[in-house]
């Protein structure tokens, strides 16, 4: 009996062994280690977007907005393995979307990657869904403060199913705009700008914060905004040399024009808004590297470290003069996702135009600067598209949540904090004041009782 149990167990352990040999035989541990990795740091940047997010709300607010970031951590989590992956990623559908022939991962736990062969499919499908996560949380500054809980669960879900998954699809997936020869290493279309144009159209139905430029509301804490910041351009390295799939010459490329982009825009914010305000403010500073950081995104690979210094340079000015004029435009995107994820995303792809170069990647393509006009136009092609679809798309779905559990919370709620009123909780228990807030809960009455004199409060200023 011994040596029959013996050859079943051998006989069995000697199966797997087989079949994983043919499937796995072209795996490189480098490659594969660098991804894991990589999408480990990507994860990163959403608590670390929750942070900036969070600092730069009022006090009353700050555990609401951490728990957006959170919660859609949680929530796509699970959307991408049901169904998220294969819609952007699974057999093509007409250049539109992929098929759910891998719903639920089954059929390709065993595979290679096909975008990446020298990587085990699933990491390469938890790398993108890292991206899928970050996207939604993006289009969360717009609404700070004023959107029911239930209402962005919802939509995040909706949106990563019938925007971001079918977006991915056009450009990384085997869809139109990547057959067209469009290029996008890291996300600038699919990530940065869709999410800023969510963010329009969210600010569009859902309205102002009450008290919106009629009252103070400064960010009530910007130590915790600075580390926020921090977080995103470390975890932007997996973000952007990650998406080299191998670890090598392009990712270190890749990371290289990352790291100077990030570092030229800090600073050519904080030069713009030392020229024009009079002071260089650390939230300027920080804000003008998450800009040089979404303009390098879909260029990270294609252009070398001198250009990404005037691509980094170019994003700092055009997002701190974007954020600066959101006052007179009367628009309330509360924490600047337009004016730096759309201007800088819009900015980067097209830039990856004019920059990009075959000299540093051969997979890609000649910009305008060596000889090659007809990519800009590719590039701006690509832009206009992604904004149609993406606004028209995210107003249905905003429209449909608002028709059936409402948008927004109440006017008791939004005065009170969404803190208290919507999760039962502070975010600090050490007295009064940062923004208003209260441990009390305070009447409708009280809520809309008569406001200051008109100020005008924007990011560069606070």
């Amino acid at each position: 009996m011994r040596i029959i149990l013996l050859l079943i167990t051998g006989f069995m352990a000697f199966l797997p062994a087989r079949a994983f040999a043919g499937e796995t035989s072209s795996l490189d541990s480098g490659d594969t280690a660098w991804l894991l990795i990589s999408t480990a740091l990507v994860m990163l940047m959403t608590p670390g977007l929750a942070f900036f997010y969070g600092g730069m709300v009022r006090r009353k607010n700050v555990l609401g907005t951490i728990m957006h970031s959170f919660m859609i951590l949680c929530a796509v989590s699970i959307v991408w393995v049901l169904w998220g992956y294969s819609l952007a990623f699974g057999p093509d559908i007409g250049g539109i979307v992929g098929s759910l022939e891998w719903f639920g991962l089954t059929d390709i736990i065993h595979e290679n990657a096909p975008a990446a062969p020298t990587v085990p499919h699933l990491i390469f499908m938890m790398f993108q869904g890292m991206f899928a996560i970050i996207t939604p949380a993006l289009i969360t500054g717009a609404f700070a403060e004023r959107m029911k809980f239930s209402a962005l669960l919802v939509f995040s879900i909706l949106w990563v199913t019938f925007v971001y998954a079918p977006l991915a699809h056009w450009v990384w997936g085997g869809g139109w705009i990547g057959n067209i020869g469009a290029l996008d290493f890291a996300g600038g279309t699919v990530v940065h700008i869709s999410s800023a144009v969510a963010a329009a159209a969210a600010v569009m139905l859902i309205g102002r914060r009450k008290g919106y430029l009629r009252e103070p509301m400064p960010p009530h804490n910007l130590t915790m905004t600075i580390l926020g910041a921090a977080l995103l351009w470390f975890g932007w390295f997996g973000f952007n040399a990650g998406s080299a799939l191998a670890s090598g010459t392009l990712a270190a490329i890749a990371l290289v024009t990352t790291n100077t982009a990030a570092g030229t825009a800090a600073l050519s914010w904080t030069l713009a808004e030392w020229i024009h305000r009079g002071k260089p403010t650390a939230l300027g500073a920080v804000s003008g590297a998450v800009a040089g950081l979404v303009a390098i995104t879909p260029a990270a690979g294609f252009v070398s470290p001198l250009s990404s210094i005037v691509i980094g340079g170019g994003a700092g000015v055009l997002c701190y003069f974007a954020v600066s004029v959101k006052p007179k435009l009367s628009y309330d995107d509360s924490l600047d996702v337009i004016g730096i994820h759309g201007v800088g995303g819009t900015w980067g792809a097209l830039a990856t135009g004019l920059f990009a170069s075959l000299a540093i990647n051969p997979d890609g393509a000649n910009g305008l600067f060596y000889g090659n006009p007809s990519l800009l136009k590719t590039q701006a092609v690509t832009v206009i598209a992604t904004y149609a679809f993406v606004f028209i798309v995210s107003i249905i779905i905003l429209k449909l949540i608002d028709w059936t559990i409402g948008l927004r919370v109440s006017e008791e709620d939004e005065f009170n904090g969404l803190d208290q009123a919507v999760h039962g909780e502070m975010g600090y228990h050490f007295g009064l004041g940062g923004g208003g807030f209260s441990p009390t809960v305070h009447t409708k009455a009280e809520a809309i009782s008569p406001k200051p004199a008109p100020v005008e409060i924007n990011k560069a200023e606070s």
